[in-house]
């Protein structure tokens, strides 16, 4: 099914052969997946995949699959940008695209790096402490971050605000304990608070959704929800629905909603008895995966959620053949269009991951390989919205 470009492969053999004592540049490996899932006229040209690469190890790396060839192109960053330093940087944390711009969270390196959607050049960066994700709305980027510690101690995290055009941050704003994603709806940022720091400091995970007013740009209040929060998306009714790890204790993983009463405040109205490790909502489909031990054996569910109902359809919802198996799901990604299931598999974290590619009805349609420990992922659209 997978051709390995051998002209990239002889061309990284020359180069190691060539630059022995000198910088070493690696270049980009191609594949090709023998699927195209969108046609001549369709606006998704192709999907980002940012892998985390190995905490320390300056290894995050960006792949890109063409969906108008099928094929799937590795560590394309280096080649695009031979003059950036250390390439990407220390462990990619979140991606997404936002006024013609490919924005990547790089969370050990302290920085959001910004390229050109269509070509991955870089355009910038942007300094913000151990930052974690983004929201985008009305030309900024909100980015959530730990932010540290003092003296020893957790403190509380921060989302910073920057202008997309500049790439300068023009605001902060303090919210829970160590943020993790945010959301955006109606004028508010939602931000789900982690707390991971504080529970190894014995105090306890954070169970709060901090609620920013964007025009104010401050915290309005809090929503108690549940311990160690950190997925947090929206639907298309205007409604959040927020995933908890648990405490690996008393409260497990599970899934939460948050709808708004008449005066647009939203509360916590319901819980949905699954876990959740990652989700991905596609009309009214929320996909997700996650894992729960059933008599006595730990196992994976691929499932999905029906927004209108608020039931859980099927919690297996894909199929592989014989001979593959995804060992480490990492990260979900729903083809808006057509879609085509993509799971991040990080296999063993210290070598090349996978992506698994599902028809809409779960059949299993092929996998490559992919950069180390894949877990995010963003698609490019001809229309990009600023």
């Amino acid at each position: 099914m997978k051709k390995r470009n051998l002209t990239y492969l002889l061309l990284f053999m020359l180069l190691l052969v060539g630059c022995r004592d000198e910088e070493l540049i690696y270049y980009p490996m191609t594949d090709n997946t023998g699927d195209v899932t969108a046609d001549d006229n369709s606006e998704y040209l192709g999907l980002y995949v940012l892998n985390e690469g190995n905490m320390g190890s300056n290894k995050a790396t960006l792949d890109y699959l063409d969906l108008t060839t099928g094929e799937y192109h590795r560590n394309i960053y280096p080649s695009r940008n031979p003059s950036v330093t250390m390439n990407l940087g220390d462990v990619g944390n979140d991606i997404g695209i936002y006024g013609h711009r490919l924005w990547m969270v790089i969370n050990c390196s302290n920085k959001v790096e910004v390229a050109d959607a269509f070509t991955a050049v870089s355009i910038g960066h942007v300094d913000i402490p151990n930052c974690r994700y983004m929201a985008f709305a009305d030309g900024y980027a909100y980015v959530s971050s730990y932010v540290g510690a003092v003296n020893g101690q957790s403190v509380l995290g921060s989302v910073y605000k920057v202008d997309t055009t500049s790439l300068q941050v023009v605001g902060t704003v303090s919210v829970g304990y160590q943020p993790d994603e945010l959301a955006i709806v109606g004028g508010k940022l939602y931000v789900a608070n982690s707390g991971g720091y504080n529970a190894t400091e014995g105090l306890g995970y954070d169970n709060r959704v901090s609620v920013v007013d964007l025009s104010t740009f401050t915290v309005e209040r809090h929503i108690n929800v549940a311990p160690n929060l950190f997925r947090i998306r929206a639907d298309r009714y205007g409604r959040l629905w927020v995933a908890s790890r648990g405490d690996y204790e008393n409260n497990p993983s599970r899934l939460y909603l948050l709808e708004p009463d008449v005066n647009g405040d939203m509360l916590l109205t319901r819980e949905i008895d699954t876990p959740v490790a990652d989700l991905d909502i596609c009309g009214d489909s929320l996909y997700f995966y996650g894992s729960e031990t059933m008599n006595g054996k730990k196992q994976n569910n691929y499932g999905i959620l029906h927004l209108k109902t608020l039931e859980v359809q099927t919690k297996s919802h894909i199929t592989l053949p014989e001979g593959r198996k995804i060992r480490t799901p990492y990260g979900i990604k729903v083809h808006p269009q057509t879609r085509d299931l993509y799971i991040m598999d990080a296999t063993n974290y210290v070598s090349s991951g996978l992506l698994f590619c599902f028809d809409k009805d779960g059949n299993y349609k092929w996998d490559t390989a992919t950069g180390d420990i894949p877990g995010h992922a963003a698609f490019l659209t001809s229309k990009i919205e600023h």
